[in-house]
């Protein structure tokens, strides 16, 4: 059940206040990177099967949330498939998926709680581990002070295939909120954090009024160990027993069906070369 808490209006003169939401599964049903991966598959910038690998890491991530090795992995292979291509290019695609299916999958509880920390006058960072173009699109777009992300290095406005610094993920999710709060004058004390996993944690831990939106099992359990409010916007996704069953089936059908399709793709391909 949803613990509500009230947000505090910044006073002039007073304290600066913060409010950190992470993005995939806070704000964005799912994970943001895969429907910029269809958007660019769309566009040809990748194959078949680089599309079905990524289906399948959403279907996990939907299913049983996030896993930092396979988070890690999944966003080498899509630098690699990046390399040459423009920075400009990749942020119309940006723009383009942003319309056609981000806008669809922001949770209204979140749109509301991010209108609300706006009408309070505070500073309002969307922290990320996915790439800072996604995360600063949404910024614009949703109306809020900025975004922190994963860099992708790019030399002459195209990208070379490396990271700039570390994945923004985890712990450098909560250095990060350390530095903006320095550069901006923010007292975290008396800020506002938001996040789904436990690798939220080390952001949610950074302030004084931590939540767990959306939350996986683990972070669940977090915060009811330590009295974290939980904030609930999947419309009764998984609050029952029994609905949280079907949906575990429904992905492992659903991941079942997407691995089949890449061993069919595979085999196919095989016979063909031995052909």
């Amino acid at each position: 059940m949803a613990v509500e808490h009230q947000l505090v209006p910044a006073e002039p003169g007073g304290p600066r206040v913060g409010a950190f939401f992470d993005v995939d599964n806070t704000i964005i049903r799912g994970a943001s990177a895969f429907h910029l991966a269809v958007g660019l598959y769309r566009r040809g910038f990748f194959r078949k099967r680089d599309i079905l690998e990524f289906a399948v890491h959403q279907l996990r991530y939907r299913t049983f949330g996030e896993n930092k090795a396979q988070i890690d992995e999944l966003r080498s292979r899509a630098l690699a498939i990046m390399t040459g291509h423009s920075v400009a290019e990749v942020t119309a695609v940006a723009e383009d998926v942003y319309d056609e299916v981000l806008c669809l999958r922001i949770y209204p509880g979140t749109q509301a709680l991010l209108d609300a920390h706006v009408a309070a006058g505070h500073e309002v960072w969307l922290v990320t581990a996915t790439p800072v173009e996604i995360g600063e699109l949404l910024a614009r777009r949703l109306g809020v002070t900025g975004a922190l992300g994963t860099v992708a290095e790019h030399a002459d406005g195209y990208y070379t295939g490396r990271l700039v610094g570390d994945m923004l993920h985890g712990t450098a999710k909560a250095a990060a909120v350390r530095q903006i709060a320095e550069r901006h004058d923010i007292d975290l004390e008396h800020s506002y954090a938001y996040g789904d996993s436990t690798n939220d944690v080390p952001i949610l831990s950074e302030v004084g009024h931590p939540c767990a939106i959306n939350p996986d099992r683990r972070l669940r359990h977090h915060a009811a160990e330590v009295g974290w409010p939980v904030r609930e916007f999947r419309g009764g996704h998984r609050r029952a027993t029994a609905n949280r069953h079907a949906v575990n089936v429904a992905g492992l059908a659903g991941l079942a069906w997407a691995l089949g399709i890449v061993v069919r793709i595979i085999r196919r391909s095989l016979r063909n070369r031995l052909r």
